[in-house]
C-alpha cells in the first residue's frame, strides 16, 4: 500500500511545504512584472514552467528542503526580471522576442509566412471567422504580433489612412518590405 500513500509521515511536511513553496511563489510573481502571467513571450513561458517544476518538486519531493525551492524559486524570478529588463536592447529583443509577422497581404495568404509561424492556413482562417472576417479581399493586412495575436487591417483604409502603430507594424515585420507598395 506505500505505493499509493507513501509514507504517512512525510506526508504533513509535503503539505506544509506545498503551502509554504505557493505562498513563496505568490510573493515572488506579485513581485515580478505582471507580463510575467498577462503576456507570454518565450521568457514568460520557461519562467512558468521552471516555477511551476520547482513549486512541485519541493512540495512532494523529501530530499528537498524549502529553502532550497524557495532559493531555486526567487532566484528564477530575479532571473526573469533581469531578462525583461534587457528585452529594451534591440539587439537582446531580437534574440527573446518574435517578430511581428504579414500573414495576409492585400488579400492574399503569405503561406511561407504561416509555415515560419508554425501555422496552418485553417489556423488563420479560424482566427479571422472568430474576429469576424468572412472574405479575404476585404483584408489588406493581417499582421501575427510578436505575443501571437492578430492585427487585421480592412482593405477599405487607403495607405495614407493607415495610424501610425500600423505602419511601425509593417516597418517592423520580418520578411516583407520595409515601406508596402502604395496602391493609392
Amino acid at each position: 500500500m506505500s505505493w499509493l500513500i507513501g509514507n504517512w509521515m512525510h506526508l504533513g511536511a509535503a503539505a506544509g511545504k506545498a503551502a509554504l513553496m505557493y505562498g513563496t511563489a505568490l510573493i515572488a510573481l506579485r513581485l515580478g512584472e505582471r507580463r510575467t502571467l498577462a503576456q507570454w513571450t518565450i521568457t514568460d513561458f520557461i519562467a512558468a514552467v521552471a516555477v511551476g517544476a520547482i513549486v512541485g518538486r519541493t512540495a512532494i519531493a523529501s530530499t528537498q528542503s524549502f529553502v532550497t525551492g524557495a532559493v531555486a524559486l526567487v532566484t528564477l524570478i530575479v532571473m526573469h526580471r533581469v531578462v525583461s529588463g534587457l528585452r529594451f536592447h534591440p539587439l537582446l529583443r531580437r534574440l527573446t522576442d518574435h517578430r511581428i509577422r504579414v500573414l495576409v497581404a492585400h488579400g492574399a495568404i503569405r503561406r511561407d509566412q504561416l509555415a515560419i509561424c508554425g501555422l496552418t492556413e485553417g489556423d488563420l482562417l479560424a482566427q479571422l471567422r472568430q474576429r469576424g472576417v468572412f472574405d479575404l479581399s476585404g483584408v489588406r493586412f493581417v499582421l501575427y504580433e510578436a505575443k501571437g495575436g492578430l492585427t487585421i487591417v480592412p482593405e477599405s483604409r487607403s495607405s495614407a489612412e493607415y495610424p501610425d502603430l500600423v505602419d511601425l507594424g509593417l516597418r517592423e515585420a520580418a520578411g516583407f518590405p520595409a515601406r508596402p507598395p502604395s496602391d493609392d
